[in-house]
């Protein structure tokens, strides 16, 4: 049965059944995660006695290419979490088990959900740490042009990726970091800071480069004292820490700012404005993270475009590394609508072949992901009446990076996919058609590539990435110009070099004469790495589930 996406000129309340029907198949069971899939779920451990208490817990027993339902495992924990979760309030589901449990749970869903899952070895889970044993559950193999085929398997402690995602909040002192190079020479600057954090009431700005923490000098130590000392001031751990970190301004001038960590209130769009461009209104905004937060700003500035009637809008997604799927299909009826869209699909799941028509996930039918035109209360995972606002845009330009991934990438394939005019100002996306259930168990998230997806003229193999081509030639090639991020100005400036650029292209049709690739990252070296700085859902997951519609 077709299921089409509601008109916004549709009665409210058929609008949020139909839609209820479509997001039904792409939102999973909790935010926590609810594991689901290899069986009915009712099963129960194989262990006598568990429950708590003082009962005897028996380890499940490895048997090589046998697997039991991932239920028979799920939430049996070494250390059962008995209070709820304090950013959502919901009672974790565990029960007492052991480490052997998790592993064992790790195993079956993997077999299960990963979406290579022929090419997962099968070793003894005995002889590893749960940790470990999660990192041998992912494919070996490279690609074409020797990359790893699987870049994207991880983990998160549960209860800091519940405190972002859902209440968009972040330890540290609001400074996204640009890191060309995580080993020496090192070249650590600052991308932009969120408003009111530490950072920003400290005065630091986009462009300072960092060259020593605490004492260490950030670009050339090459120990492993040295750089756990860096890891340590550039992304503490608590708040309330208080470290020295010396930064160099766009002049040269050195200058030393004590920094205390606290918690920071995520702004995911910023600079939202309406700029003059040879007599056309230009819309832009930068727009970093596709977390939930983020959808009453994307609504507050398309109706400002709406009401300053912008003809072009510019799109900055040069810093963000994904988030939610959903959000990603909203933003594209915003900057489309019905009209333009007309009810077709912006991304359809394809999972491995165990499950050609049923989500894992959800035990449903996979049913393609339209633009969605309604707010979505995302904290309680339901659709909502309010209509969202559109401005019927036939070209977009985006501006991209190598940190441009995931939802972002989606956003790009999916107006592809309905003949939407993107203009790429860019070196080269991340290269991202994958994505994941983030799904929690035993206080650990845990994040293997379980899907690809495919816009409406079934493309997804950008694995490579998008890149600005004058004239493209492959399905990857995207109208557009290479640029460089240019830190000598603000995000937002109409001088700043990616923005300078689509601003020419919207004017001429053309890009610049000498417009320049982005600029590699400097040489890695041997020594230790200092870390990437974004939390790595962020960078990589384009799907985060809720519960059931």
């Amino acid at each position: 049965m077709k299921v089409v996406l509601p008109e916004e000129e549709m009665d409210v309340v058929l609008k949020k059944q139909s839609l209820t029907v479509m997001l039904a198949v792409i939102l999973s069971s909790q935010l926590s995660g609810c594991g689901g899939g290899g069986g009915n779920g009712t099963s129960t451990p194989v262990t006598p006695g568990t429950g708590g208490g003082n009962s005897t817990v028996v380890e499940p027993v490895w048997q090589a290419g046998v697997y039991a339902p991932e239920a028979t495992y799920k939430n049996y924990c070494a250390a059962p979490r008995t209070q709820p979760d304090p950013t959502t309030g919901r009672v974790y589901q565990d029960q007492k088990g052991t480490a052997m449990h998790e592993k064992m749970w790790l195993r079956s869903w993997s077999n299960n959900t990963y979406l290579w899952y022929r090419e997962l070895p099968d070793p003894n889970p005995a002889n590893y740490t749960v940790a470990a044993y999660f990192a041998t559950q992912r494919t070996t193999a490279i690609t074409a042009s020797g990359k790893p085929k699987d870049e994207f398997h991880f983990s998160e402690d549960t209860a800091a990726y519940n405190k972002e995602q859902v209440g968009g909040v972040r330890s540290g002192y609001g400074i996204s970091w640009q890191i060309s190079s995580a080993r020496p020479p090192r070249q650590v600057m600052v991308r932009y800071t969120e408003p009111n954090s530490p950072a920003a009431l400290a005065g630091l700005n986009r462009g300072a480069r960092l060259v020593k923490v605490d004492g260490v000098d950030v670009v050339n130590d090459d120990s492993n004292a040295g750089v756990d000392k860096i890891n340590a001031g550039i992304f503490p751990r608590n708040n309330g820490e208080t470290h020295e970190l010396v930064f160099v301004d766009a002049q040269g001038r050195e200058q030393s700012y004590t920094l205390r960590s606290a918690d920071v209130t995520v702004s995911p769009v910023q600079n939202v404005k309406v700029l003059n461009q040879n007599g056309k209104k230009v819309g832009y905004m930068q727009f970093n993270t596709y977390i939930a937060s983020a959808q009453p700003l994307l609504i507050n500035a398309v109706n400002q475009f709406k009401t300053e009637n912008i003809s072009e809008l510019v799109v900055d997604l040069r810093y963000n590394g994904g988030g939610l799927l959903a959000l990603s299909a909203q933003l594209g009826h915003m900057v489309t609508g019905s009209a333009i869209h007309q009810n077709r699909t912006f991304e359809v799941t394809k999972f491995n072949d165990k499950h050609p028509r049923i989500d894992p996930h959800t035990n449903r039918v996979i049913q393609p992901l339209p633009f969605i035109g309604v707010e979505i209360d995302y904290r309680a995972g339901e659709v909502t009446s309010k209509v969202l606002p559109s401005l019927n845009l036939n070209r977009i330009v985006v501006l991209a990076s190598g940190s441009t991934c995931s939802a972002s990438e989606a956003f790009i394939n999916g107006l592809r996919g309905i003949d939407v005019e993107v203009v790429l100002v860019v070196g080269k996306t991340c290269g991202k058609p994958y994505g994941f259930y983030p799904t929690d168990n035993c206080s650990t998230t845990y994040f293997t590539v379980q899907f690809q997806g495919v816009n409406a003229k079934g493309f997804g193999d950008f694995a490579d990435g998008f890149r600005p081509m004058t004239t493209p030639v492959t399905e990857t090639d995207v109208k557009g110009c290479p640029a460089t991020d240019d830190f000598s100005k603000l995000l937002g400036d109409p001088t700043e070099n990616m923005l300078r650029t689509a601003l020419h292209f919207l004017g001429t049709n053309s890009c610049p004469v000498g417009a320049e690739v982005a600029a590699a990252p400097l040489p890695v070296g041997d020594g230790p790495a200092i870390d990437t700085g974004e939390p790595r859902w962020q960078q990589e997951s384009i799907r985060i589930p809720l519960k059931n519609l």
